[in-house]
This record gives C-alpha cells, structure tokens and sequence, in this order.
C-alpha cells in the first residue's frame, strides 16, 4: 500500500496539470479569437468609413465646386505638449486661409475644445487666420466642438448649416465626413498637409481607434453632442 502512494500522489497531480494545460490552452483560444475578432472589426470599420467617403475629398483649392459658403475648421491645439509648433494646426490653418482667399467660401466656422480656462483652441485658431489675413468678420467661434462629432452636428443643429466644406486632414477627414453623412449633411472636404510620418504616427494609429469608436457611436450607441443650445444664425 505504501508503495502504491506515490504513484497515486503521482497520477492525482499529473491529471490536474493536465486539467490546467488544458485550461490554459482554452483561455489562450479565447483571447487570439477575441484579439482577431477586435482587428477584423477595426479593419472593416476603417476600410467602410474610407472608401464611402474617399470622393468627397479634395486637395486642391481650384477644383473644389463653388457651392459652399462656410467652411468648419476642425480644432486642435496650437503647441505640442513639448511646447513647439503643431504642424496639424499650422497645416489647418493655411489650408483654411488658402479656401477663403480663393473665394471658395466666405466665412469660416472655428470648433475646437474650450474645457479647461487655460486651453481654447478656437480662439487659438481665430487668432492665427486673422494673421493670414481672414477678417474676425468672417469667422464664428464654436467653443462646444470637443470631438468631431459636437463640430460637424453642431455646425447643423446651432448654426444652421447642412452644406459646406469641412477642414482638416485626410485621415480625420474621412470620419468627419462619415458622420456628415449619416446626419444628412451635404458636406466635402479640403485635405490639409498631413506631417511627417514620423510626427504624425501616434496620431494616424489613434485615428484607426477612433474611426471605430465612430461607428459606435453613429449605429450603436446613437451619441449627441454633449452641448446644442440656442441656434446662431450666421450671415
């Protein structure tokens, strides 16, 4: 009998690694399904929203039709956290001038984050079109744009618009128009320069997320802006 007890000891704890490894390797199935199923969904996502708006992009200010009055400048900060120079403002903003002082739209609505008393990229923004020239006269402020989706059904639901020519680069571009589109917003866009992609790529990476996270919000979740409040009627 007391030879024997080992080998039971032995059998006993051979049956439960085998109970483990095979829990173990159940566990490890379901999380690389899980992991494909998130980059299938991820990659679908991003392939739907770029092809369905990839025609209403344009980068070149002489083939933009003559339709659109107003265009919506899409808000990001002016300085880095470095505290240099943020090539997508900069880029934005020439692009947005470039679009007025080619007549191809006459007022120009800036939406960015204004949350915090020390940070409000619209008045940033204001600031740098009137040094390119652009009369305050011309530009609107939207303090409420804290994600592309506040801008864009902002740019309908308070100031009355339901066409015009949206500003940023392509990659942003492509969301934004996206969400345009499912709220019945007649809406194309001018492609600022993108950076370097050694500056830009943490952002581009974050913008396949965010595509995603649009889908979401626009099928799933049916997100609004945090802010509407009463319209302005812009001349």
């Amino acid at each position: 009998m007391n030879n024997s007890c080992p080998f039971f000891i032995f059998t006993i704890l051979f049956i439960d690694y085998l109970i483990m490894f095979s829990q173990k390797k159940q566990l490890l199935k379901i999380i690389a399904w899980s992991l494909l199923s998130l980059l299938l969904i991820i990659f679908f996502s991003n392939l739907l929203i770029i092809q369905s708006t990839k025609k209403l992009i344009y980068d070149d200010v002489s083939i933009i039709p003559n339709k659109h009055d107003v265009g919506l400048l899409l808000g990001t900060s002016e300085y880095t956290t470095k505290g240099r120079t943020n090539l997508f403002f900069k880029y934005r903003i020439e692009s947005a001038a470039q679009l007025y002082h080619a007549g191809k739209i006459k007022h120009i609505i800036v939406s960015g984050d204004n949350s915090l008393l020390e940070y409000n990229e619209p008045r940033q923004m204001a600031k740098a079109l009137r040094k390119l020239g652009i009369p305050d006269s011309v530009i609107t402020l939207d303090f409420a744009g804290f994600r592309t989706l506040d801008s864009v059904v902002r740019c309908k639901k308070v100031f009355g618009q339901t066409n015009f020519v949206i500003i940023s680069q392509q990659f942003h571009l492509e969301r934004a128009l996206f969400i345009a589109k499912k709220h019945d917003i007649d809406a194309i866009g001018f492609a600022a320069k993108t950076p370097p992609d050694n500056y830009s790529f943490k952002t581009q990476v974050r913008e396949y997320l965010a595509k995603t996270l649009a889908l979401i919000d626009l099928y799933i979740l049916n997100t609004k802006p945090k802010f509407l409040g009463e319209e302005i009627k812009i001349n």
